[in-house]
């Protein structure tokens, strides 16, 4: 008997987790993770809000350009998902550890947008909401997947 196996993505429930190899659930939340920050930036942009932003300390800002937010956002994803895959093979409790290392790198990842130069603050904002947007989206996917292995 040949048979194959398809991965359970769906949306689930506290209670259900999301099932599908480690690299897949990544590859998924990275992507909605993605089109959630660009929908937002250009929400915000269309809001009225300048999209232009400088480095940390930098004294001039440049424009951030279409797919920018998406971009950031799947180079993020693919090494939260390595750490997620490293520990799902070495850590006890890979779920919790998970949480616990990808939240304090959401964190860090705020100091950039904060410290950006050249900045308004309404882009500061715009930039560190689309932080912890991506971040809950793909920690929520990679804990639930992980909280899986046994």
């Amino acid at each position: 008997m040949n048979t194959t196996f398809a991965p359970d993505l769906t949306m689930a429930s506290p209670s259900q987790p999301v099932r599908g190899r480690v690299w897949t659930v990544g590859l998924v939340a990275g992507l909605v993770a993605g089109a959630a920050t660009e929908v937002f930036a250009f929400a915000a942009h269309a809001g009225g809000i300048t999209m232009r932003a400088g480095n940390l300390g930098a004294s001039t800002a440049a424009d951030i350009p279409p797919g920018s937010f998406a971009m950031g956002t799947l180079v993020c994803t693919i090494w939260g998902t390595v750490l997620a895959a490293v520990l799902a093979r070495r850590a006890t409790r890979p779920a919790r550890s998970f949480t616990v290392a990808a939240t304090v790198l959401a964190v860090l990842s705020l100091i950039g947008p904060i410290g950006a130069g050249a900045t308004g603050v309404s882009t500061k904002l715009v930039l560190c909401v689309a932080h912890l947007v991506a971040a809950g989206i793909v920690i929520k996917a990679l804990r639930r997947r992980l909280t899986t292995q046994a």
